[in-house]
């Protein structure tokens, strides 16, 4: 033996997620590696003097968890004491909105802006009683009249400021909102303090941008609930400088720089993959082209391990989302209107015109693309785009994903999969929004909603996201929703037909996702050669009530063969 185990793992179910999805009693992990796999006699020989043996006394070893959709550094920030928590159930009434905007008020000193996160109008009793009674700015004026306020909703598709923030930020009943955004005005046509999608950057050029030190902060938060719910690898789908404007510059090219700086000094304790921004909603092909050739500088990393952070591709957006009606359906929402692309241009065709061209100028240049589309006519616009760039730019393996995909059809997962193209679904946003979404597309739509029943089915490489801050990022929860398809607020079943198998929902947070990342070969599952990362169920994950993965406790994370996180008993030295 060269050289002894540092890590051995016996007693435990370790769930391998190898192609046959086999499952051991036993691992050993050797300088980051995995180095053995099996039984008790398999990993004796691994055990040396300096080894330390774990007893997993039959809890779940899995694969590190891999969100291949988050927010790290916007999650980060989402979350008190950089923001207010205005996340269900934290509150449940627009009127504990307002108690929580008046607490901070009385703290704050002059002149600051009140700023917080989470709300859900599906989960406020005023607007669950009344659909027409949406969050307004006279709903924060009586608590902070001289306070900017901007709380950003759960989607991120949506801010709903106070009076003072409109009039800082230069909005009134004159304004135009800009290309792909909505500023929401009542009656008599003064705005409600409700900005929805590329209206939003109004409030974001008002803001201060975060300073690195909040950065840091906010990241350095987030990896640390990264490594107590067992998440060893995440991506950050968009930063760059069309992050600049969204949650006062999260997603913008300085949080890139950031990360590189805790890589570096040792402190970033998840894998990273990135997608830059060029640019963002409401953009043109002409601006999409000329802002991607100024970002060779940002994607290099040539002092970073590859296998540490790596920019994979770039992000385009093609529409909105359901409950702000901007996702691009073909039949009408309840109440009329069917969305759009959100990109530039006066008419359906011109933007179906400008979204061909971005996706043609961004594969044609060689990168990886993920596409955050919903609506089933946006989903076929951009997947015949995706066709249409490699038909004319033939490339293997490019793995362009789209995003989401909430109401992906036949006929583009039969085209993603002859392409060897994925998509990335969200089944925490899944549970979250169920209920609600009925109300914009009735029942039957709403339950068809990320379909990943028929997305495995047509051949389609599905990985799983949490969109954090969107959805609090427990990939308990997503295995749960993906099994069960139960919803949030009632617990009412959406779309029976959709449900998946447990080992079809692991493989979506590990090994699927690494292939999302370029790296199936080398993470992803438990076998010889591959990195160990590791994640540590308390109880056997493959015989629990799904109904109670969600309350199994994380008990130990490794990440490069290193542990994070710990709080399992009974370790052996």
């Amino acid at each position: 033996m060269d050289r002894y185990a540092d890590l051995v793992f016996l007693g435990g179910h370790v769930v391998t997620v190898d192609a046959e999805f086999s499952v051991a009693s036993a691992l050993a992990v050797t300088g980051g590696i995995i180095s053995a796999v099996g039984g008790r006699d398999d990993v004796a020989p691994f055990i040396g003097p300096g080894t330390r043996t774990i007893d997993l006394r039959g809890a779940t070893l899995l694969p590190g968890i891999n969100d291949s959709h988050l927010h790290g550094c916007a999650f980060g920030m989402a979350a008190p004491p950089l923001a207010l928590d205005l996340g269900h159930s934290a509150v449940s009434r627009l009127t504990d909105v307002a108690e929580a905007v008046r607490e901070a008020v009385g703290q704050a000193p002059a002149g600051q802006w009140i700023v917080g996160h989470g709300w859900d109008s599906g989960y406020l009793d005023e607007c669950v009683s009344d659909p027409s009674r949406q969050p307004s700015r006279h709903d924060l004026d009586a608590v902070s009249p001289d306070h900017a306020v901007v709380l950003y909703s759960f989607s991120g598709h949506a801010t709903w400021v106070n009076s003072k923030a409109l009039e800082l930020i230069g909005i009134d009943r004159h304004t135009v909102a800009p290309p792909g955004g909505a500023i929401v005005v009542d009656e008599s046509g003064e705005p409600t303090g409700l900005l929805h999608e590329g209206a939003q950057a109004l409030v974001q050029n008002a803001l201060p941008p975060l300073s690195r030190q909040e950065r840091t902060d906010a990241i350095r938060s987030a990896l640390a609930t990264f490594a107590r719910l067992g998440i060893t690898s995440y991506t950050e789908p968009g930063l760059g400088p069309g992050g600049d404007g969204i949650m006062r510059g999260a997603l913008g090219a300085e949080t890139l720089e950031v990360y590189r700086r805790l890589l570096a000094e040792g402190e970033l304790t998840a894998r990273l993959g990135v997608l830059l921004l060029p640019a963002g909603m409401a953009s043109t092909a002409e601006e999409f082209a000329r802002t991607l050739s100024t970002l060779s500088a940002l994607g290099q990393c040539a002092d970073a391990d590859p296998r540490r952070l790596a920019i994979h591709g770039v992000k385009i957006f093609a529409d909105g989302i359901v409950p702000n009606k901007t996702a691009w359906m073909h039949e009408p929402y309840i109440g009329g209107g069917c969305g759009s692309l959100c990109v530039g241009g006066e008419s359906d065709t011109e933007r179906i015109a400008e979204i061909d061209a971005i996706v043609a100028h961004a594969h044609a240049a060689g990168h990886q693309l993920g596409i955050h589309v919903t609506g089933d006519r946006a989903c076929d616009t951009v997947v015949d785009a995706l066709a249409a760039a490699q038909a004319e730019h033939p490339r293997r393996d490019a793995r362009h994903y789209v995003i989401h995909g909430d109401f992906l059809t036949a006929r583009s997962m039969k085209v993603l999969a002859e392409h060897g193209y994925g998509v990335n679904m969200n089944p925490t946003i899944k549970w979250t929004v169920a209920d609600m979404e009925e109300e914009f597309v009735g029942t039957e739509r709403a339950a068809y909603a990320w379909p990943y029943r028929d997305a495995l089915d047509a051949g389609v490489r599905v990985a799983s996201g949490s969109d954090a801050p969107v959805t609090f990022p427990d990939w308990r929860q997503g295995i749960a929703t993906m099994v069960l398809r139960e919803s949030k607020a009632t617990g009412r079943v959406s779309g029976p037909g959709q449900r998946i198998g447990l080992a079809e929902a692991i493989r979506t947070y590990t090994i699927d996702a690494a292939w999302q990342d370029f790296a199936d070969d080398w993470k992803g599952s438990l076998e010889p050669g591959k990195a160990a990362d590791l994640c540590v169920l308390d109880g056997d994950l493959l015989t629990a009530d799904p109904h109670d993965i969600p309350r199994m406790p994380v008990v130990l994370t490794v990440m490069d063969g290193k542990i994070v996180h710990n709080t399992l008993r009974n370790c052996s030295h």
